[in-house]
């Protein structure tokens, strides 16, 4: 081991922290482990049940007439999500594609959005009609009606509120993972409460999970504990590393549908739709998740281990049970984060000499610094990480497709602010 740490040329005091980090970690890894098995046996029972062929890892072009690969990748990711019906394109160009589909696709003019979370991801702000211009297409502009329910001081969900306020909505959303807050990302548990009390204020409602980095952190998945559609992005958890592009939808078939329609276009829906030659990446990537989001997670405890030794707060905890694959690590001024941001890109396998910079990131409020030294551009399953210029000055890690290379990158970040001054061991 110290042979591969004389490669970086880590502080001889750092190799001992780290070490130690990763110790303590053991019985974390240990569970991690096991959820990891529990979801790649889920994963390969979804594939033989529905007899995945060689055939279906070739592409269409054209109008991608009777695709079978795309309709049995489809059934798949239904099959292991626990859906009855998915939507699995490479054409979503992200996560937040998914979900602005979703939302299109079954809210009308006079429906009620209700978010269930607090204030969402900034860049939903401008879908939904909270910031951005009038007359840009946001669902404030086709007559959507939209409110949020504060979060209770600890961040956990209003349950009364949300009880009251879902007899008067259409959908009710729900944010899994905490974006650029501090507030915690919710377990499937909480899932499952929020989407009782949604369901007991409105049996009609329809719950909605942006599970974007949560899937296949936990045995279970929203869909699982009640929920009407779930979304996300294949260059997070769902993709393993090796989808290039492209997004989900999954859940209830009527609503699958509606999603379709809006993707497409209405009469053709699901049936048409060239996959190129993204067939086989996506099966690929989709059977290797479960253990790539293992990696992941732990990349993202030792990192909370690590700089929780070294005297930072990191949300969550070192040891606490996790519901995606974000740490927060609250680092308490701008130099320090940007030291942090940089050391992540010095520790990465592609472009790992060029230096982040701050800037306007499109659909962001605040100027944004992001290390994404990644085989896909923007995957953050990858080792990544990004922040806000602004208060608390946390950043956002996420990712590590091998836990190897996942941990070099963090001590490659703590070395890099033991070199510029920032911390001192």
């Amino acid at each position: 081991m110290e042979d591969i740490f004389e490669l970086f040329k880590f502080d001889k005091r750092l190799v001992e922290l780290a070490s130690a980090a990763e110790k303590a970690c053991a019985q974390r890894f240990e569970r991690i482990d096991e959820i990891a098995e529990y979801n790649g046996a889920k994963v390969l029972s979804a594939f033989i049940k529905n007899h995945v062929s060689e055939t279906a890892m070739h592409g269409t072009t054209g109008y991608g007439y009777d695709d079978l690969g795309r309709d049995m990748l489809d059934k798949v990711y239904a099959c292991a999500l626990g859906g009855e019906d998915a939507l699995v394109r490479h054409n979503f160009v992200n996560g937040t594609h998914a979900l602005s589909v979703a939302l299109f696709g079954v809210l009308r003019p006079g429906d009620k959005l209700l978010m269930l979370t607090g204030a969402p991801y900034d860049t939903l702000e401008e879908i939904v009609g909270k910031r951005g211009e009038k007359g840009n297409g946001s669902l404030r502009d086709f007559g959507v009606l939209y409110e949020e329910i504060p979060l209770l001081s600890d961040g956990m969900p209003d349950l009364e509120r949300i009880k009251e306020l879902s007899a008067g909505a259409k959908v009710a959303y729900i944010q899994r993972s905490r974006g650029y807050s501090t507030r915690p990302s919710y377990t499937v548990s909480e899932i499952e409460k929020m989407v009782r009390a949604a369901k007991e204020g409105n049996p009609d409602v329809i719950v909605m999970v942006d599970n974007c980095y949560g899937e296949f952190v936990e045995k279970k998945e929203p869909l699982d504990v009640g929920a009407d559609l779930m979304m996300g992005s294949l260059i997070k958890n769902p993709g393993g590393g090796i989808a290039s592009t492209g997004g989900y939808i999954a859940g209830r078939a009527d609503l699958i549908e509606l999603c379709a329609n809006r993707l497409t276009c209405v009469g053709m829906g699901k049936e048409i739709g060239a996959t190129l030659h993204q067939n086989r990446e996506m099966f690929l990537g989709f059977f290797l998740a479960p253990q790539t989001v293992a990696n992941a997670v732990k990349t993202s405890e030792f990192a909370c281990r690590l700089l929780s030794m070294l005297g930072y707060e990191t949300l969550p905890k070192a040891g606490e049970e996790r519901s995606d694959i974000i740490a927060s690590i609250l680092l308490k001024n701008e130099k320090a984060l940007t030291s942090f941001i940089r050391g992540i890109q010095k520790g990465a396998p592609v472009d790992s000499f060029v230096v982040p910079e701050a800037w306007d990131v499109p659909g962001y409020e605040s100027r944004v610094i992001m290390a994404a030294g990644t085989f896909t551009s923007g995957a953050s399953i990858e080792l990544s990480a990004d922040a806000p210029i602004r208060e608390p000055y946390a950043a956002w890690l996420q990712g590590g497709i091998t836990y190897p290379s996942g941990k070099l990158g963090v001590m490659t970040a703590v070395q890099n602010m033991l070199d510029e001054g920032e911390i001192s061991l």
